[in-house]
């Protein structure tokens, strides 16, 4: 056997050591962090050992003295990784071999400081691949001075340097090794070398980007469907800012401006709450229902916010003045109920919120458009904010058409928007601009389109409000809200300050003289 067999038997020796007897089941969080570290280090040399014991042998007559077709299948049986693992590895030694001249001499590598630094495990295959990709594309279009920069730059990166730092605090700034950069970041850097380097290779990445962009919509398959496609990076860009306006938390800093809510004077308590839990409704440093702005159990994956945002995103852009029609009015989402199932649904849903939820009477709806059958629950949330028309057939012929008008004017939405500021539900802080305004009174129990019948609600809690714990009614005009007991042991209502507020109004000014 020889010596580099013998090595590697005793590092493989050393590992089974680390893997026995259970001593990583005892380890801190601290030590398990040392342990990843050190595993990154062993995974990236062992992958440089692959890669090196490949790239210094011929590149032909090997694979076949060991009886495989080619390298690809030579990695498959004797490293065990799947086609895609060996292409990776077979791409990275193209990149690092080191060719013999007519007089027997090893040649640079065509990455040489790239291949050092595999070799003295900074990189691996993934960072190897993600730093070199982007220049490799426009490599032929680089003179020699630049594809020897972009390769010392891309290994110093890939080591830590670029990052110039103080070593003591006083004395003079030293470029020393910093942390190491990901694979993304590498691939980030070389991205922007390739656009510095080759200017002109923009223009027809752009054109290609144009070309492949599109969006298609799926059919309509277990309930849902799938949106598939390519976005232009302006437009994915803008997007990426919408959902992040959405879904920004707004914590750290000085409190926001929106809704705070408190215990309200005089209000009825729920069966059970106690004496104390008044407390704290003269100061918010004793309310504990504000001093955590974010208190709201939400267990949504964040792309199910996303989906939720984005479904914001379409309301606010089919309410907007600019937004072209569709046959003489405003791209309206249409949903078919039959009446029956709409009143068996409305007044199975009676309980929180008043709206949304298990109840009804088994009924459902139609989504125009889509064909897909959705519980009566969803067209009451639709309903809310939107007009009832009501499609009267006899043995298959039209016989009569009423409209009932629920949609709150521009005039009201400004006003509730003034008072509330921010969705109702306490710790969502999505603007009251972007909500729908949901009819506390439901409209099909006698509930008026009215600024005192009216809340602020985004997309997700008003969809979700029948089932959430949230419960919300008004007080004189001024929305009050009860929330779940998880929220609040002791289900007391409570109103939001802002409203509160507005009820003393400053006495208006007068010109004397």
């Amino acid at each position: 056997m020889n010596s580099t067999a013998e090595l590697l038997d005793r590092v493989i020796a050393d590992l089974d050591t680390v893997l026995s007897d259970g001593a990583l089941a005892g380890l801190s969080d601290a030590d398990r962090v040392t342990v990843l570290q050190g595993a990154g280090a062993v995974f990236r040399r062992a992958e440089a050992v692959i890669v090196e014991t490949i790239a210094t042998g011929d590149a032909a007559d090997f694979p076949h003295s060991a009886g495989c077709r080619g390298l690809n299948e030579l990695l498959q049986r004797a490293v065990s990784v799947d086609v895609r693992g060996a292409s990776r590895v077979d791409r990275v030694v193209d990149l690092v071999r080191r060719p013999v001249s007519l007089a027997g001499e090893r040649m640079p590598a065509r990455w040489s400081e790239m291949r050092l630094a595999l070799l003295d495990g900074v990189v691996g295959v993934a960072g190897f691949l993600a730093a070199t990709g982007p220049i490799e594309k426009v490599w032929d279009r680089l003179t020699v001075d630049q594809r020897l920069a972009a390769d010392v730059a891309l290994a110093g990166c890939a080591r830590g340097h670029g990052v110039v730092v103080d070593a003591d605090d006083d004395g003079p700034e030293t470029d020393e090794p910093g942390p190491a950069p990901t694979p993304q970041d590498l691939k980030a850097l070389a991205e922007d070398l390739a656009s510095m380097f080759d200017p002109d290779g923009e223009e027809p990445k752009d054109e290609d980007s144009r070309r492949r962009r599109g969006i298609t919509i799926g059919r309509l398959t277990d309930g849902v469907h799938a949106i598939r496609g390519y976005l232009t990076p302006d437009v994915a860009a803008q997007l990426q800012l919408i959902l992040d306006a959405i879904l920004n938390p707004k914590g750290g800093g000085a409190p926001m401006p929106g809704v705070h809510f408190a215990p309200s004077e005089g209000a009825d308590t729920h069966a059970g709450a106690g004496a104390g839990a008044g407390a704290g409704a003269d100061g918010d440093d004793r309310d504990p229902f504000n001093s955590d702005p974010r208190c709201v159990l939400d267990d949504r994956t964040a792309s199910q916010k996303r989906h939720d945002a984005l479904a914001m995103v379409f309301g606010i852009a089919a309410r907007h003045s600019d937004m072209p029609t569709l046959g003489g009015a405003a791209p309206v989402l249409v949903v078919n109920v039959d009446a029956r199932d709409l009143v068996g649904g409305m007044g199975g849903m009676g309980g929180k919120g008043g709206m949304g939820g298990a109840g009804g009477n088994g009924g459902w709806a139609t989504i125009a458009g889509s064909g897909a059958h959705v519980p009566v629950s969803v067209a009451a949330h639709v309903g809310c904010t939107g007009t009832i028309q009501r499609v009267l057939v006899d043995e298959g012929r039209i016989i009569g058409i009423t409209t009932t008008d629920r949609v709150f004017t521009v005039h009201q939405r400004r006003a509730i928007i003034a008072r509330d500021k921010e969705c109702l539900i306490p710790g969502c802080h999505v603007p009251a601009s972007w909500c729908e305004i949901h009819h506390v009174v439901e409209h099909a129990r006698g509930g008026p389109t009215h600024t005192d019948n009216g809340v602020p609600l985004c997309w997700w809690h008003h969809r979700s409000l029948g089932t959430s714990g949230w419960e919300i009614r008004m007080d004189d005009g001024v929305p009050q809200v009860r929330g779940p007991r998880w929220w609040d042991p002791d289900e007391r209502w409570r109103t939001p300050r802002l409203s509160v507020a507005r009820l003393t109004l400053p006495a208006p000014l007068t010109r004397t003289g």
